[in-house]
């Protein structure tokens, strides 16, 4: 038995050594390709060179679907927070007449294929007289990731501590300034995380933005008519300033979450404080 035991910590830190290499070895693979100066091919490289990068740099088309996706990606986040937050308020607060049937009709987007989405919103779209654009995809991408901000944020909702806003109207706080002193900063971290998972999940949307797009292309769809062509070293330089990109946004959010978590510990004393104080 003793000796099971021992071996057990080895097979799981081999099977946890596995499980990164699965995930991360192709990452790896791809960031060493982007400065290989023979391209796709010849691994391990050789010649090591920043030519790409300056290909790169130097590719209008890519750099225009770059700014395209990030502004439809802004927009999408923009407008599935402002009709999710109110959604999500709404199913953890109060209760209503068929308050079971909208929250299944929140959460319906999150079982529809992408397909589908997507050819609906492109019939609707021309039966009422749109053109396709950048507008028509940040509707549809807007309309596909408002389940997912409404379901992160009620569940931020949900582990938030109601003595907080209690302790807010035993201060005479009425239900506006308790949501915007008190529940806002409270969810921000819950706001943050589900910001950025919105804005990954539109910039990498395809399903979707192939329907509605118009004469402008996003960042995936302008790789993914690339490499009909075949692959070049030039998406291997854009998938690790991407992936370089994300790794910052990661440690920037958790930063941004630490100072929340202690700026919420902070109030929550400072409120249960004062009716006790009051009181005295």
């Amino acid at each position: 038995m003793r000796a099971g035991n021992r071996s057990l910590p080895g097979l799981s830190i081999g099977f946890a050594c596995a499980a990164y290499a699965f995930l991360y070895l192709p990452i790896v693979v791809l960031v060493v390709y982007s400065f290989n100066r023979d391209g796709v091919g010849g691994f391990p490289p050789q010649h090591w060179t920043l030519d790409w990068y300056r290909t790169l740099f130097d590719d209008s088309a890519m750099w225009t679907a770059v700014g395209n996706s990030a502004i439809v990606a802004l927009s999408t986040v923009v407008l599935s927070m402002l009709i999710g937050f109110p959604a999500a308020y709404a199913l953890d607060r109060y209760s209503f007449p068929g308050k079971a049937a909208f929250q299944r009709l929140v959460l319906l987007p999150l079982i529809v294929p992408g397909v589908i989405t997507g050819i609906s919103l492109l019939l609707l779209a021309v039966s009422s007289g749109f053109h396709l654009s950048l507008a028509t995809v940040i509707l549809g991408h807007s309309t596909a990731l408002t389940a997912v901000a409404a379901t992160e944020i009620f569940a931020g909702l949900a582990k938030l501590d109601r003595s907080l806003e209690e302790a807010s109207a035993d201060l005479g706080a009425n239900r506006l300034q308790t949501l915007v002193r008190i529940v806002l900063p409270g969810l921000q971290t819950s706001l943050l995380g589900t910001a950025l998972l919105v804005f990954t999940l539109s910039m990498d949307e395809i399903a979707v933005t192939f329907f509605l797009i118009g004469r402008e292309n996003t960042l995936p769809l302008e790789i993914w008519s690339r490499l009909r062509r075949g692959a070049t070293p030039e998406m291997n330089a854009i998938a690790t300033l991407i992936f370089l990109f994300s790794v910052i946004t990661i440690f920037l959010s958790q930063w941004l979450m630490t100072r929340g978590e202690t700026g919420t510990r902070i109030m929550k004393e400072t409120l249960l404080a004062q009716p006790v104080e009051a009181a005295q």
